[in-house]
């Protein structure tokens, strides 16, 4: 009896040795993140973030006492190596939560494997598709196209702006904003006369713009792009002697666009978000502190200003610890549904107020409009 007495003490101390250990087990973070190929300059600030964040999140004691941990995949931009990736981080890693995603194929791509597993996905892509219609388990950080369109429509409007050109690329996020501008154009008032298109990869776009700059009745053009083709666009534009007004969209809101367009960059206007001018904010401004803390880290680590989409990072991550917080747990539903009742989170996107129908949760006032002067960005007052 005393030894079978003495077994059951051995085995209860035991079983508390292992949940113990259990319930210190790190909280996996899994990451898939475009850090090389065409849409690296999004997804290396994206890596950066996570990992600036996830190291002063540990060195603050963690979250819920525990350790965080990143385990991070590059899909060198390419959307069957985010599906497959992603598979990895459910599967073999056990991750608590996705934040990825860097572009919308590649989102896209790892939607239906997050929902079908169940793990909170919080995705760094713009395309309104990621969270229209409704998925249970997704959630995103930046701006829907769709806004970051109406933003630019409006500011058109105001500069008396009714005949736009738009020129878009082929790839998933030009496409989404191409139907998005065509959807919005005609609510406004406004008729898009030329619709012209342009590949990822294409080094010219000349042929494009010359049909633009062939049509009298175009007051502006609107160009819908990610990496290096917008720079082109705006040289050929340039080269071309074209003089009409040029917006793009958030998909270049990065000093790494100004560099590339150089002086062509000249005038142009996007829609961003206050982390691109945290110093040029007024003191009252709500998001100030957030994006003015988030700049001085990230320059502190990495000696450089972060951009936009490091932001989208930034905010992911942020948004994951605030929902364990709020639940008190890492159990995925629970921390699913603290995401879905988020409010009045100050984000570098802007505030965010998510809800069953809403797994964005921003509006426009987190877009401000930017042009670009002296190789700088200005703040539009409007």
């Amino acid at each position: 009896m005393k030894s079978f007495t003495k077994f059951k003490l051995i085995a209860a101390a035991l079983g508390m040795a292992l949940s113990a250990g259990a319930f210190a087990q790190n909280i996996k973070i899994g990451a898939i993140l475009s850090v090389t190929g065409p849409a690296a300059f999004l997804g290396t600030p994206e890596q950066q973030t996570l990992q600036l964040y996830v190291e002063k999140i540990n060195s603050e004691g963690g979250l819920l006492g525990r350790k965080l941990e990143l385990v991070s995949y590059d899909d060198a931009s390419e959307a069957n190596k985010s599906n497959s990736f992603t598979k990895r981080l459910i599967e073999e890693d056990k991750v608590d939560v996705l934040i990825g995603g860097t572009t919308t194929g590649n989102t896209m791509a790892a939607v239906p494997l997050a929902e079908r597993a169940g793990v909170p996905f919080i995705s760094l892509a713009a395309g309104i598709a990621i969270v229209e219609p409704v998925k249970k388990w997704v959630f995103k950080t930046p701006h829907s196209d769709r806004q970051v369109v109406e933003r630019v429509l409006r500011d058109m409007q105001k500069r008396g702006f009714k005949k736009i050109a738009l020129l878009s690329e082929t790839s998933g996020f030009g496409q989404s904003g191409h139907k998005e501008v065509l959807a919005l154009a005609p609510t406004l008032g406004m008729e898009v006369v030329v619709v012209e298109t342009y590949g990822p990869k294409d080094t010219d776009m000349t042929a494009q713009l010359t049909k633009i700059k062939g049509n009298p009745a175009v007051q502006s053009v609107f160009v819908f792009g990610l990496g290096q083709g917008p720079a082109i666009v705006s040289k050929n534009m340039a080269q071309l002697g074209m003089k009409t007004p040029h917006y793009e969209s958030h998909g270049v809101a990065s000093e790494q666009f100004i560099k590339l367009a150089g002086p062509s960059a000249e005038g142009i206007r996007l829609p961003a978000t206050a982390l691109l001018v945290p110093e040029k904010l007024p003191a009252g401004d709500i998001q100030k502190k957030v994006v003015t803390d988030y700049t001085k880290a990230f320059n502190d680590r990495y000696k450089v200003d972060p951009s936009a989409f490091g932001g989208n990072a930034h905010d992911g991550i942020m948004l994951y610890v605030d929902a364990v917080k709020r639940a008190n747990s890492t159990d995925k539903e629970k921390v699913r549904a603290a995401l879905e009742s988020t409010r009045k989170f100050v984000g570098t996107n802007g505030v965010v107020n998510m809800s069953a129908t809403d797994h964005s949760g921003l509006d426009l006032s987190g877009l401000r409009m930017l042009e670009i002067r002296n190789n700088d960005w200005t703040l539009i007052n409007d």
